[in-house]
C-alpha cells in the first residue's frame, strides 16, 4: 500500500443568491435560468444540476462548473 498527497488546489467560485443572475451568468458560462420555475440550472460533466439559492457555483480544475451546497463548501474551503 502507498501513501499519496493531495495538493492544494485553488479555485474559483460564486455564490448563487437568487439576485446576482447576471454576475453568476457570466461566471459560469454553462449555466442558465429555467425560467418556467426561475432556478439555476448548471450543465455538468455529469448532466444538467439545480442551483439553490445559497449554493457556490465552482469552476473545476478543467474549466467545467458546478453547484455545492454552502455548508459543504464552507466545510472544505479557506478563502
Amino acid at each position: 500500500m502507498a501513501k499519496y498527497r493531495k495538493k492544494p488546489v485553488i479555485i474559483e467560485a460564486i455564490i448563487w443568491t437568487g439576485d446576482n443572475l447576471l454576475e453568476v451568468l457570466g461566471f459560469a458560462s454553462t449555466s442558465y435560468l429555467d425560467s418556467d420555475n426561475y432556478t439555476l440550472r448548471i450543465e455538468t460533466l455529469e448532466g444538467d444540476m439545480v442551483a439553490n439559492r445559497g449554493d457556490y457555483i465552482i469552476k473545476g480544475v478543467n474549466g467545467e462548473f458546478y453547484p455545492c451546497k454552502s455548508e459543504i463548501f464552507k466545510k472544505h474551503m479557506k478563502q
